[in-house]
C-alpha cells in the first residue's frame, strides 16, 4: 500500500475568469508536515480551496488524489468525510450553535457513528487545556464573540477532535502573538502522527520557529518555483521573494 497521501499532477485552476494556478504539482506522503509559502495572491489558497472542490474556483486541467482515490472533481462533504479538514483564515462566527454541539454534530457525520457525550466532553477539555483554552468556552456559540487568537486555536481543537488524515491550515498563524503561535505550533504537533499528514499554508515563517517541517514549498505566480527544507523558509525570512519573482 502506498504511503503517499495527497499528489496533486498539473493542477490549473481559475476563479472569476482568472488564471490563478498555472500547473501545479505536490505530493504528501503520510507522516509528513509540508508548508506552501509565498507573497500575497500567489496562489496559496486557491491550492487549498481546490484540494476541497470549492465551486467558486474551476479546475481547467490536472487531477488531485488522496488516499489513492481520485477526488478532482468530488463534492466538498465527501471529501471531508474521506478525511481532508481545512481550517480558514477567517473562522466564521455560527450564533445559536455551540462549540460542543458543532464538533459533535461534525464528528458525528464523519464517523457514523453516535458520540458518547461524557467522553467526548472531557477529551474537548484536555485539548482545550492543552492549547490554553478556557474550558467554559465549549458552550459559547461558535466564535462569536471570540479574540482572533481564540478562533484560530478553535481550528486547531477541531482539528484535533476530528483527527483528520490531512490537515490543511490556512493562514493559521496570521494576526497571532508569539504565544499564540507556539501554541498552535504545539496543537500541530499533538496531531501529528505516523499516518496522518498537515499542509500549511503562510506567507511568513513565525510558525516555523517553533515547528518542525519536512518541506516548504515556494509558490509564486501560481507555480510551484522551489522546494526545499527548513532551509529554505530561513532563507526567504532573511532575503525576502524577491529572486523569486
Amino acid at each position: 500500500m502506498s504511503d503517499v497521501l495527497l499528489e496533486i499532477k498539473d493542477l490549473q485552476v481559475k476563479a472569476e475568469k482568472k488564471e490563478i494556478l498555472k500547473g501545479i504539482n505536490l505530493q504528501i506522503k503520510k507522516g509528513e508536515i509540508h508548508v506552501i509559502m509565498g507573497p500575497n495572491g500567489s496562489g496559496k489558497t486557491t491550492t487549498a480551496n481546490a484540494i476541497l472542490n470549492h465551486p467558486m474556483y474551476q479546475k481547467e486541467k490536472g487531477t488531485i488524489y488522496f488516499d489513492g482515490e481520485d477526488i478532482t472533481n468530488r463534492k466538498t462533504d465527501e471529501i471531508a468525510r474521506k478525511g481532508i479538514f481545512m481550517s480558514f483564515q477567517l473562522p466564521e462566527e455560527i450564533p445559536g450553535v455551540s462549540v460542543t454541539n458543532f464538533l459533535k454534530y461534525a464528528k458525528n457525520k464523519i464517523t457514523g457513528k453516535p458520540v458518547k457525550v461524557f467522553q467526548f466532553k472531557e477529551e474537548l477539555k484536555t485539548f482545550m487545556e492543552e492549547l490554553n483554552m478556557n474550558p467554559q468556552n465549549m458552550e459559547r456559540s461558535l466564535n462569536v464573540g471570540f479574540s482572533g487568537g481564540e478562533k484560530k486555536k478553535n481550528e486547531i481543537l477541531q482539528m484535533l477532535i476530528l483527527n483528520p488524515k490531512l490537515a490543511i491550515l490556512d493562514e493559521t498563524d496570521s494576526g497571532l502573538d508569539v504565544d499564540a503561535i507556539k501554541t498552535v505550533s504545539k496543537g500541530i504537533q499533538m496531531f501529528k502522527k505516523e499516518e496522518n499528514s498537515v499542509l500549511i499554508i503562510t506567507h511568513n515563517t513565525k510558525i516555523l520557529h517553533s515547528l518542525k517541517v519536512d518541506y516548504v514549498h515556494i509558490l509564486v505566480d501560481g507555480k510551484i518555483v522551489k522546494t526545499g527544507t527548513q532551509e529554505l523558509a530561513k532563507e526567504i525570512e532573511e532575503n525576502g521573494y524577491g529572486e523569486y519573482k
